[in-house]
């Protein structure tokens, strides 16, 4: 579906939501939808959030954001936590103002948060953390109560582990918290969701190019300016490209091996992020970007 054909079967007074994978274009959709019937576009990127990667996480430009009203983009430390609550906290203000979000990421899990709720479970602390990460993965799922272990992928190590670390720090099975989840902020009955549904060919040329743009806007030098402070163990890390580049720049790789893993990573992740859309966003509007 073209954009305006969608923009017609578009409300300008409900709240929009686009999801999709990365390298979609679902960012140019969301600047679009704003330029045409008003609104705020809302970040919704798990990696968008932190200040230090601009370039190499696709972050609307400073042009860009001057020209159309941006919020939740860079506004968090490279260095400092953040989670999907974090997220809900800091969207709350935006929806109390009454302006019309566009919301727009990659994160799947702030999607369903906002649309299905987010369960209460308090934070997991480091000892917990540290100690999870020294079992192997028998260990974990034999230390799990039955009706959680029940409810999750038993080969997935994350959400295992997650469930692992709830249960040691509260006492109670993570399936208990989450019948508990309170009501969701905006459930879909009350926006508009769309999730960019790229064909696999169409995306992966795309991202073939994108890593050689992001070098032409200066991802080495921001790399550069990251090295100093650079650790693994920053959420901000996870930008792909970002452990590629820092290694790079700490003479362990060329820099075309730096840009093949890098497109590699991207590909690999684009892949996980259509696998999980196409799991758990059944209900959303379909739009394909390549027709």
């Amino acid at each position: 579906m073209k954009i305006a054909a969608l923009l017609a079967t578009l409300s300008p007074e409900r709240p929009v939501l686009i999801a999709g994978p990365t390298a979609s274009g679902k960012s140019a959709l969301a600047v679009e939808i704003v330029a045409a019937q008003g609104g705020v576009i809302v970040n919704a990127d798990a990696i968008q959030v932190f200040t230090n990667w601009r370039v190499l996480t696709a972050r609307p430009s400073v042009t860009e954001e001057a020209a159309h009203p941006h919020a939740l983009y860079g506004h968090v430390s490279g260095s400092a936590p953040y989670s999907v609550g974090h997220w809900l906290r800091d969207l709350e203000p935006i929806l109390q103002r009454g302006e019309r979000p566009v919301i727009v990421g990659g994160t799947g899990l702030y999607f369903s948060a906002l649309t299905e709720g987010l369960a209460q479970i308090p934070a997991t602390p480091a000892e917990t953390r540290a100690e999870a990460d020294a079992l192997p993965l028998a260990d974990l799922i034999a230390g799990l109560d039955r009706v959680s272990a029940s409810k999750i992928d038993l080969n997935n190590r994350a959400r295992v582990q997650r469930a692992w670390e709830v249960q040691r720090a509260t006492g109670r099975g993570i399936a208990l918290w989450q019948a508990e989840t309170p009501p969701p902020r905006l459930g879909l009955d009350m926006v508009q969701p769309l999730v960019v549904e790229a064909g696999v060919d169409w995306l992966n040329a795309r991202i073939e190019t994108r890593f050689d743009q992001m070098l032409r806007q200066g991802a080495l030098e921001e790399a550069r300016e990251n090295l100093s402070s650079w650790s693994p163990a920053h959420l901000s890390a996870k930008a792909i490209g970002a452990p590629e580049l820092i290694a790079h720049l700490q003479g362990q790789l060329t820099l075309d091996e730096a840009q093949h893993r890098a497109t590699v990573a991207t590909r690999q992740f684009a892949k996980r992020q259509r696998t999980w859309f196409r799991a758990r966003m059944q209900g959303w509007k379909k739009w394909h970007p390549d027709d």
